[in-house]
């Protein structure tokens, strides 16, 4: 007699895992840290095409248009916002000043956060000696007001972009140098480490393949965060007159060119104090989803509500 099959005890297959949603999948899901995304999307466009769209309407003079009100299109759509005290369109002012504004964020924040980085994986990976020596070093830098340090340096090198890149990245370098110190620390002992130790791994390949992968996402959420503090540095020493300098615009330059008119013509400050506002929290509100979304321990959080059914409560994962 041939065996009979049970066909009701067979195993089924087991259902495949849920892949994890993808990070845009996510931030469509938070709706302030999308909008944030959308509007800095925005801003950078603006800044990159500003200069080549309308730099020459930005400059263009008209006494005839002097301090034009704004929300009116009888001199055209570039007034919409208004003119300025030399009748120039402030709209068009606006989206020019946005490249210097972000060109010199941008180029502080790369910089401080390559040379900080570089000098905090080592100070966190090598001996005790060079650590020492690196963080006196960082020490010193931190002794001295970020502000007033910019205010010496920029009075005695003069007012110019490069400079102000220079002088405020070299201010930012210790942030970035104790976090990586920190986070070094902390990963080098952990067991992937330390089996890339014994297997005989150069110093080289265990820094840039097993610790600074674990370390970046930490440094790109700090550097979110200081985009808009150097984003807001750069406009105060525009504000005090040491920083970049006509023809060159920045948002910070307006709001200083436009404090004589404030009783007269609030425009001419207000609109570019409430780009470099919108910037700032744009830029915070990102780096806090980013701080969860980079995190492994953190993304759970935004990976079930992206997959939950709406008006389903995520649940939170179990341990043990």
């Amino acid at each position: 007699m041939s065996p009979v099959t049970d066909t009701s005890l067979a195993k089924s297959p087991a259902p495949a895992p849920r892949a994890a949603p993808p990070l845009l999948a996510m931030l469509w899901r938070d709706k302030l840290a999308f909008a944030s995304a959308v509007i800095l999307l925005l801003i950078v466009v603006a800044a990159l095409l500003g200069p080549a769209l309308l730099g020459e309407m930005a400059n263009d003079q008209n006494l005839r248009g002097r301090n034009f009100a704004p929300f009116s299109f009888a001199r055209g759509w570039q007034f919409f916002l208004g003119g300025d005290s030399l009748g120039r369109p402030m709209l068009a002012r606006l989206i020019v000043a946005a490249h210097s504004t972000i060109l010199i964020a941008a180029g502080t924040v790369a910089a401080a956060a390559l040379v900080g980085a570089a000098a905090g994986l080592v100070a966190g990976y090598m001996g005790k000696t060079t650590s020492q020596v690196i963080m006196r070093l960082a020490d010193v830098i931190m002794s001295f007001p970020s502000l007033l340090l910019a205010v010496v340096v920029l009075y005695v090198l003069g007012p110019s972009i490069p400079n102000m890149i220079l002088v405020l990245a070299i201010t930012r370098i210790p942030i970035y140098l104790r976090t990586t110190r920190a986070e070094v620390l902390e990963v080098r002992e952990r067991m992937f480490v330390q089996a890339a130790v014994v297997m005989g791994a150069s110093h080289r390949r265990i820094i840039f393949r097993h610790i600074l992968p674990v370390v970046a996402p930490t440094l790109l959420t700090i550097a979110t965060l200081d985009f808009a503090f150097v984003m807001l540095a750069e406009s105060s020493l525009s504000f005090l007159g040491i920083g970049v300098q006509p023809p060159d615009i920045t948002w910070g330059l307006m709001v200083a060119q436009g404090r004589p008119y404030l009783t007269t013509a609030w425009w001419l400050a207000f609109w570019p104090g409430l780009l470099i506002v919108i910037t700032a929290l744009a830029l915070n509100l990102l780096s806090g989803w980013m701080r969860i979304a980079l995190d492994p321990n953190q993304r759970w959080r935004l990976e079930a509500r992206s997959t939950a059914p709406s008006g389903a409560k995520p649940a939170s994962p179990t341990h043990g």
